[in-house]
């Protein structure tokens, strides 16, 4: 494992970049601000390397934009209602980010900050950060771990471990932003499929109604391969509010330990495919239509709903004090000819 500095952040402190690799010329580049996946680098169907992530050069960079660019968000990715959970008849109050509600976590949240590295190895890195009670409007002490592991799969693993010593909320994913033919094109051609047949139906404000929306004869339907372009410019009034796709699919509606299939990406011209695999309840499809070059790039961070703590009959992303919050995502890269 190698490690360099990575420039320092307003209040001095300095971020370093560690470079993480398996044997067959796959790696990637984490920082510690955010725990963020500066760069993953991986071969096309004629052996190039190429880096299939966005990210900055420099932590300064890094600091400075509100993209979430590779970061692990935490306690809570995505949004919250009103920007408040109840927990045991107590009411918390989280800082209101976006208009009324929070997202994110708003401005402490784990990507906005330095985590600890711990166990380092040549394919393998573990960072840990902690929160106070109250840290962020949560309850609770809190630790929060998360390893990237490069295999000799050539697959990026993503391990999240929490804890704290109060009931709280933990919904953590990372933010990384795809291009599997280098940045800057646009991802219309991408080849996408989405194992899912329901999706979130959403507000304007992208807070969750409730309601589960068949994605059959809509724009929404990925179930068979399809370049994600073909509809992105549909005139679908969820589409225009979100500046194309910002969506959770449903993958389980229970939680379980079982790895599911959340996602698999292919780009025809490097033959790169990449394949998500993870445990967690459902996977976010964001399109970049709020970053500054919009299309450019995908998301696909795995997750559970957003504003679950608002709906009782989403899966619970409730910790007990005696309880640890397990996840695992995987990013599996293969190399194919397109057919």
């Amino acid at each position: 494992m190698e490690r360099k500095a990575f420039g320092k952040l307003a209040d001095g402190e300095e971020a370093t970049l560690y470079t993480i690799s398996n044997t067959k010329g796959m790696y990637a580049q984490i920082t510690d601000f955010g725990a963020s996946i500066v760069s993953l680098v991986v071969k096309d169907k004629d052996g190039k390397n190429t880096d299939v992530v966005l990210g900055y050069e420099n932590a300064e960079t890094y600091q400075q934009q509100m993209a979430s660019f590779g970061a692990v968000v935490g306690r809570n990715c995505n949004r919250i209602a009103n920007a408040e959970i109840v927990i045991d008849g107590v009411t918390y109050q989280l800082e209101k980010n976006d208009n009324e509600n929070n997202l994110h976590s708003g401005s402490q949240a784990t990507s906005r900050r330095l985590w600890d590295a711990e166990e380092q190895t040549a394919d393998k890195i573990t960072f840990v950060i902690k929160d106070a009670e109250g840290q962020q409007g949560y309850p609770g002490n809190a630790v929060m771990k998360v390893t990237y592991e490069v295999t000799e799969a050539n697959e990026l693993s993503i391990t999240y471990h929490a804890t704290a010593d109060k009931t709280t909320i933990f919904n953590m994913t990372n933010h990384a932003y795809f291009n599997l033919c280098g940045k800057g094109k646009k991802i219309t051609e991408h080849r996408l499929h989405i194992p899912a047949d329901r999706i979130l139906d959403t507000t304007p404000a992208f807070i969750p109604t409730g309601k589960r929306m068949n994605v059959k004869n809509t724009p929404f339907d990925f179930t068979s391969l399809k370049p994600i372009g073909t509809d992105l410019y549909a005139d679908h009034e969820q589409l225009l509010w979100n500046k194309g796709y910002n969506h959770c699919y449903i993958l389980k509606d229970e939680i379980s330990v079982e790895m599911l299939e959340a996602a698999s990406l292919y780009e025809p011209v490097t033959g790169r495919n990449m394949t998500v695999m993870t445990d967690l309840p459902a996977v976010l499809l964001y399109t970049a239509g709020y970053y500054e070059r919009p299309d450019t790039a995908v998301c696909l961070e795995t997750q559970f709903y957003p504003d679950t703590p608002s709906h009782s009959d989403f899966p619970s992303c409730l910790v007990l004090p005696e309880k640890a919050y397990e996840h695992c995502t995987l990013f599996h890269f293969q190399v194919q000819k397109e057919e």
